[in-house]
């Protein structure tokens, strides 16, 4: 019945203006819509997520969006390209991960977590 249709991300923000400087100016996405104060769209490969204005932005404490990066020396490449336009990455004490540094590794993969300035969690995996 849904598995031939496109799924959205909704991530809850405070803010729109200051989730959509984050989302543009330090991820790098360009703004595909706008609904008033209250949505932001965005395209992210041939899906798209919406940055929307909710009271619960923040509650969330697992992670909201991930995306698949491809080979796993791309995590670490986009992992030091966002901490150098300063993402400030999420530790977590995993015990069937390897940390080094900000990014994670298990079998041949690797992924990072980081939060958007609303508590959103995100991630970047190899995939």
């Amino acid at each position: 019945m849904l598995s031939d249709k496109d799924a959205v991300a909704m991530l809850a923000v405070k803010d729109v203006a200051a989730a959509a400087r984050f989302y543009e100016g330090v991820l790098g996405f360009e703004r595909q819509a706008t609904l008033g104060d209250m949505v932001a769209v965005y395209r992210s490969g041939g899906t798209r997520f919406n940055v929307y204005k909710s009271e619960y932005a923040g509650t969330n404490r697992a992670t909201a969006m991930v995306w698949s990066v491809g080979a796993p020396e791309e995590v670490e490449k986009i992992a030091a390209d966002l901490k150098a336009r300063g993402v400030r990455f999420e530790h977590y004490d995993l015990p069937a991960l390897t940390r080094e540094g900000d990014v994670y590794s298990a079998a041949g993969m690797k992924t990072a977590w980081f939060k958007d300035p609303d508590g959103n969690v995100l991630s970047i995996v190899s995939g």
